[in-house]
């Protein structure tokens, strides 16, 4: 269903455009064009409502924060021009620039306390509320217990946006550059309630502007002549196709209709690589595959059961046999090289212990819970439809079989949109899923399994022990005490198993060497302001 609006002129001259270049956004002579991969269905662009990477990609080229990501994933002034910071680093006071909104309205402090306040309302329904928690009184707000109005982002005028804290926040700046905290224009959202990021209404303050949206097809957005980065950006348009077909991928590129997808079939490198010369791009990423565990609901509900059916995995074999080359197994949660985790870091206690050892520990563990050949331990799991998960499910399935012939899990393929919203509503037993790092420090992964989080605590795991640790590093000022803490609470989560985590990605681009401007980068941010093509210049 097209979704857009737009002028017949406009949709008009689009496709007339889009048709010329074989019906996949090809640059024409007359509109330098980008053509990015996405690998999933679009479900919203709204900065409040999104928490899929792939539409961060979108959303990333068409809104700017306070911050935003540099061509190596660091976060660089945006909309703030400078920042100061009180002596207890509770209070953050930002002086914006001059910017303007795609409509004409500047840029003020106002609507960035508008973007905070309505992400905490609960008729948002965001997913990411309790990111901002951070932010003084945020929670209560989130809750109802507080009016927006005791929110801690002040605007004490239009160009000084002040953001108090409840506690010290090193990663800050970093948190800044995530679209949960990106300003919203009120006017918009007023006037056209969700509808208010269909082409024919949004207001951007970014470099591209959306244009057309035909879901499950492709995305297209035109240059913001006045947004913030437009007049370095080289391309005139971004295509951006929901592709979620490797093969499909592979017939773009070969046909020269795609310059980006973020994936490829890892277990093809090799011949990827001499397929594609100097299209493959990998670095080790702020990632963790991790498979969580619905503690609410039978069998899973036994901690047992779950250690049982974590320890039978075999992730060697899938690191080195199944997935793409580089990715490592994990015996933890938080991903190696993450920032202030200088510590010796916590892993399951059965690291080390042989496979055979493993599999009679879990058969151990699953008679003990009352399972054997009259009561066979029987549940479903749920798996992406993308990347390589669907060829690692049928291991998995293998190595459950391994414990005992009374274990029979049932494999389900899941559209990859559709899996992380039963995860978000709690409808699955066990399920496949990742993380990809929102900001650099341990907290953003070790808060997901806080009680208090809600969406994203996908298995409803509880543990007051567990939460308390977190607060009390929220209120550590010295790094290394803070990292001891987290090690901590990583471990006590561990032993108890709301999750198994599975293994550490490397990041999977596949990017057309004519390309320059491209970065690695651990956050796998790669915004299209920052590409150009060999021979062509960017803009004055």
């Amino acid at each position: 269903m097209l979704k857009s609006l737009m002028s017949t002129g406009l949709a008009a001259a689009l496709a007339l455009s889009l048709a010329a270049c074989g019906g996949g956004g090809k640059a024409s002579d007359d509109v330098p064009t980008l053509r990015r991969g996405i690998s999933a269905k679009v479900d919203t662009l709204d900065p409040n409502k999104s928490s899929a990477q792939w539409e961060n990609i979108i959303i990333g080229d068409m809104f700017i924060g306070l911050t935003t990501d540099g061509p190596d994933g660091r976060p660089q002034m945006g909309m703030a021009e400078s920042y100061e910071v009180s002596d207890d680093g509770l209070v953050w006071t930002f002086k914006l620039g001059d910017y303007q909104w795609s409509d004409g309205h500047p840029v003020t402090a106002q609507d960035f306390v508008y973007g905070f306040r309505r992400i905490q309302k609960p008729e948002t329904a965001s997913q990411y509320a309790s990111l901002l928690w951070l932010v003084k009184n945020a929670e209560k707000v989130s809750t109802q217990e507080l009016p927006p109005e005791e929110l801690g982002v002040k605007a004490l005028d239009d160009k000084t946006l002040e953001i108090t804290l409840e506690y010290p926040a090193p990663y800050l700046l970093g948190l800044l550059s995530h679209y949960t905290t990106f300003p919203i224009p009120s006017w918009a959202v007023e006037q056209y309630g969700d509808a208010w990021i269909q082409p024919e209404n949004i207001v951007v303050n970014g470099p591209y502007k959306l244009v057309y949206w035909r879901t499950g097809d492709q995305l297209v957005a035109d240059k913001n002549p006045t947004g913030f980065g437009a007049a370095e950006a080289c391309f005139d348009r971004v295509v951006y196709l929901e592709l979620e077909d490797l093969v499909a991928v592979e017939n773009k590129i070969a046909a020269g209709e795609m310059d980006i997808n973020n994936g490829f079939d890892g277990t093809r490198y090799t011949e990827l690589d001499e397929k594609l010369p100097g299209w493959l791009r990998t670095t080790p990423a702020l990632i963790s595959t991790y498979w969580t565990f619905n503690t609410k609901v039978a069998p899973l509900d036994d901690v047992r059961v779950r250690k049982a059916l974590s320890m039978a995995m075999d992730r060697e074999f899938m690191v080195k046999n199944v997935l793409t080359t580089g990715y490592l197994p994990a015996y933890s949660f938080v991903p190696p090289g993450i920032n202030n985790y200088d510590v010796e870091r916590p892993e399951v206690e059965w690291k080390d212990m042989p496979r055979e050892q493993r599999l009679e520990e879990a058969r151990r563990l699953l008679e003990e819970a009352g399972f054997g050949p009259d009561n066979p331990l029987e549940f479903e799991f749920i798996h992406r439809s993308t990347d390589d998960n669907p060829k690692v499910a049928p291991v998995a399935q293998a190595n459950w079989s391994d414990i005992a012939p009374w274990v029979k899990p049932v494999i389900v393929k899941q559209d990859t949109k559709v899996l992380y919203a039963r995860l978000r509503q709690k409808d699955f037993t066990f399920a496949d899923g990742a993380w990809i790092a929102d900001y650099d420090d341990p907290i953003n992964f070790l808060y997901l399994l806080d009680s208090e989080t809600g969406q994203q605590n996908y298995g409803d795991y509880s543990n007051l022990e567990y939460d308390a640790l977190l607060d009390k590093s929220n209120q550590e000022l010295d790094l290394k005490a803070r990292a001891k803490i987290f090690a901590e609470a990583e471990e006590l989560m561990l032993n108890e198993y709301p999750i198994t985590p599975m293994w550490f990605q490397v990041t999977k681009n596949l990017v057309d060497p004519t390309l320059t401007g491209w970065e690695e980068n651990a956050k796998d941010n790669h915004r299209s302001r920052f590409l150009c093509r060999d021979g062509m210049k960017s803009a004055d």
